[in-house]
């Protein structure tokens, strides 16, 4: 798992500017999605972060508790209006634990990838089952890598070029690593920041999936749920833990 110095307090302090998904129009499909799924039960957000969607999940009544491994995140969190009513835990999402269990715990905007190993991929799913109730779902939004826009043998993919921000993914097609680099202006300066992730396939998600007894329920191209196809450029699939699991 990535060390709590990729989301330090430098990054924490204007990550809801960098990020700046936090329109209506980007969180409310996800709240909708997320509120009906839960059905009223307890969610259990891992890499919760500064609470983008924890917050207003949380203002529909859902009961919602968190992991993230930086505690500069979950400072931000704790400043802004509710956060103080959120439970939270530091730790790393693969392997720490949350008291009681969940209808649904969910993973989104790439953060699966946050995990540079297999074999941390693989316990994530498994700490996801052991918090979720019989017939609770687990449920990754995340890109489909992007292999496709990237000429054979060419290793870098361009996938933002604005006045004040590039962004520049590099991938190795060996070891399914992705390297993302920024280059931010801010104040006058230019800031550089490269960050590791592990990209991954659907199909191998349903494999881990299957290593932790889970099912998949459902796989759409979007929180609207519109038709995931080859032309999809990221996913959201919900499994499910059988109702017979103890």
């Amino acid at each position: 798992m990535q060390s709590d110095g990729y989301f330090d307090k430098r990054v924490a302090a204007t990550y809801d500017d960098d990020v700046s998904f936090d329109a209506p129009e980007a969180v409310e499909p996800v709240v909708d999605f997320l509120t009906e799924l839960a059905d009223g039960g307890r969610v259990l957000e891992f890499g919760i972060g500064t609470g983008r969607i924890a917050l207003p999940l949380a203002m529909q009544g859902v009961e919602v508790h968190g992991i993230d491994l930086s505690q500069a995140m979950l400072t931000k969190l704790a400043e802004k209006t509710g956060g103080d009513r959120i439970s939270v835990t530091q730790g790393d999402f693969a392997t720490a634990l949350c008291e009681g269990s969940f209808s649904l715990v969910y993973l989104i905007f790439n953060t699966i990838m946050n995990l540079t190993t297999q074999d941390e991929q693989v316990k994530c799913f498994q700490n996801a089952a052991s918090h979720l109730d019989p017939g609770g779902s687990f449920v990754i939004e995340v890109m489909v890598p992007a292999l496709q826009h990237i000429p054979f043998g060419e290793t870098n993919r361009v996938f933002e070029f604005r006045d004040d921000h590039w962004g520049i993914d590099t991938y190795d097609v060996v070891s399914q690593q992705l390297t993302s680099h920024h280059f931010r202006i801010r104040d006058g300066q230019t800031e550089l920041s490269s960050i590791p992730f592990r990209y991954v396939w659907p199909s191998e998600l349903d494999l881990m999936a299957k290593i932790a007894h889970l099912t998949l329920k459902a796989r759409w191209g979007g929180w609207k749920k519109e038709a995931f196809t080859n032309l999809s450029r990221h996913h959201v699939s919900v499994w499910e833990k059988p109702c017979n699991s103890h």
